[in-house]
């Protein structure tokens, strides 16, 4: 994915503190960061790291929540041509292990919040440094000069994905992924001098990393929050100038139902990512005067691909609008492009698509095929080239905007000495979007004890993956050639009576 000549390559926060160094750039409960303060922190930082003995061409992973330390990490890497390795907060100790060994990486920074996993992490990693935030205050800087110019084909972040096989893979995704990205949205949502983007989303996500690069390419402030919390997301928006948010739908439900009062009109733009996205829940929004953006994305294209302009999401239900500027989609089906209103697999071209799998020739190969990304998702285009997502991921199951992969829950299950075999699915759930539910057959003379088996998958698996009910069946639903038959699974398991489809929002 080349880029052309003439793409900014010098340090994006840089260049924002020497043109705008008295701007806001950031701000987090209650203390705030102009431009030029948080290029001076983000340039200490650095330099503190390089005398942990970084060099570039290392690789930093990071376990950190959602707060300033994250921030100057995500814009500091790159001083040092160091490469980020952003851990989710929620994986449980053994899947933490494997990206940080699979990542390669050298250090492994972390703060108060998840001390106990970092430690847990360093002990099975061998020849990895956790370092603690308040080791890293304490640490005297070590002056080198540092690399503010930056190459388009040059790697910042190694994000681990959920995949269509087994264990995650790692996506690379490129400063020009990032960059082009953000310019691309900017000209479908538009861009006011009074923008403030209100950071929801956890950072180690695409979606909540690709806000910390708009915010300094667009010159506006991030207003971070530590976690998603309805009365301080109203707050902001009400009190402290929020004009955009990035939310997965769960999140916006829970913004309706505790909502009677009209949005002001100040606030521009929900982006809404994370899976399909209800209409009820688009409609309600907009009766409430919250405009709302549903859009299609994924790690692998550096979030966004397309997007719904809020002024014409009532007009086209269940679309996720068409692709960003310079970005391509094709729909294919058998290797043949498929005509409107056809369904097949969504392939998507430009140059937000990431680099490739870390270390996964192989599985690069096959997603970037013919220089196409090969998404796995099923859509179809309109005559007028709108995009209609119809399933995430064939077995995907996205619970809150987290996506779970039903071999990894399955895996875990058939560790238990008790199940001979476990099937997982999503089914329909009005508050997460699914929820996961296996269903296992037991060895002969195993009792059946729901709760020992939630609580052996909690011991393996992030919290978010346990299945929230487990059932004991005699055989599970097979093909003839002993593939399991995961739509049929899901029509078993689904929750009995008529409140199938989502409600109560």
């Amino acid at each position: 994915m080349g880029m052309a000549t003439g793409w900014p390559t010098t340090d994006w926060l840089h260049w924002r503190a020497r043109h705008a160094p008295e701007r806001e750039a950031l701000r987090f409960q209650g203390r705030s960061w102009t431009f030029a303060q948080l290029d001076e922190a983000v340039t200490q930082l650095a330099l503190r790291r390089a005398a942990l003995g970084l060099e570039p061409g290392d690789r930093l992973a990071v376990l950190l929540g959602s707060g300033p330390l994250m921030v100057q990490v995500v814009h500091g890497v790159g001083r040092l041509g160091v490469e980020l390795v952003p851990l989710n907060t929620r994986l449980a100790v053994p899947e933490l292990a494997w990206q940080v060994a699979d990542g390669g990486a050298k250090l492994l920074l972390y703060d108060e919040t998840t001390a106990a996993a970092a430690e847990a992490v360093a002990r099975e990693v061998p020849g990895l440094r956790a370092v603690a935030a308040e080791e890293l205050e304490a640490v005297r800087p070590r002056e080198i000069p540092l690399h503010l110019e930056r190459e388009p084909g040059q790697v910042h972040t190694i994000i681990y994905t959920s995949g269509t096989t087994g264990r995650p893979k790692g996506a690379r995704l490129t400063y020009g992924n990032y960059g082009w990205n953000a310019l691309a949205s900017a000209l479908n949502l538009g861009l006011v001098p009074s923008d403030r983007w209100l950071a929801v989303l956890p950072l180690f996500h695409v979606g909540g990393l690709s806000i910390l690069f708009r915010a300094v390419i667009y010159g506006i402030p991030v207003l971070l929050h530590p976690r998603f919390d309805v009365a301080a997301v109203h707050h902001a928006i009400d009190h402290e100038g929020a004009t955009l948010v990035s939310v997965v739908s769960v999140m916006l439900a829970r913004m309706l139902e505790a909502r009677t009062e009209p949005y002001p009109p100040t606030f521009r733009v929900a982006l809404l990512g994370g899976g399909p996205v209800p209409q009820v829940l688009v409609e309600r929004a907009q009766g409430l005067g919250l405009p709302v953006a549903p859009s299609y994305g994924l790690t692998e294209a550096a979030s966004q691909v397309a997007t719904l302009p809020p002024h014409e999401a009532a007009a086209r239900p269940g679309s996720s609008g068409r692709p960003l500027f310079g970005v391509e989609l094709r729909i294919v089906q058998d290797g043949r492009d498929q005509p409107p209103g056809e369904p097949g697999e969504i392939l998507v071209r430009g140059p937000n698509v990431m680099a490739g799998y870390h270390g996964q020739p192989e599985a690069t190969a096959r997603a970037l095929a013919g220089g196409w990304l090969h998404t796995g998702d099923v859509g179809y285009l309109d005559e007028q080239g709108y995009l209609y997502v119809l399933d995430r991921r064939d077995d995907l199951i996205i619970s809150g905007g987290e996506n779970i992969y039903p071999a990894e829950v399955e895996g875990v299950l058939l560790e238990h000495p008790a199940v001979a075999e476990a099937g997982v699915v999503g089914v329909p759930d009005p508050v997460w979007g699914q929820a996961v539910v296996a269903a296992v057959r037991l060895r002969p003379g195993a009792a059946f004890d729901e709760a020992a088996l939630r609580q052996f998958c909690r011991e393996r698996l992030a919290g978010y993956k346990v299945p929230a009910r487990i059932v004991a069946v005699e055989a599970l639903p097979r093909t003839p050639s002993g593939k399991l038959m995961r739509r049929r699974l899901a029509e078993l398991l689904r929750p009995p009576g008529p409140d199938r489809a989502p409600s109560g929002w």
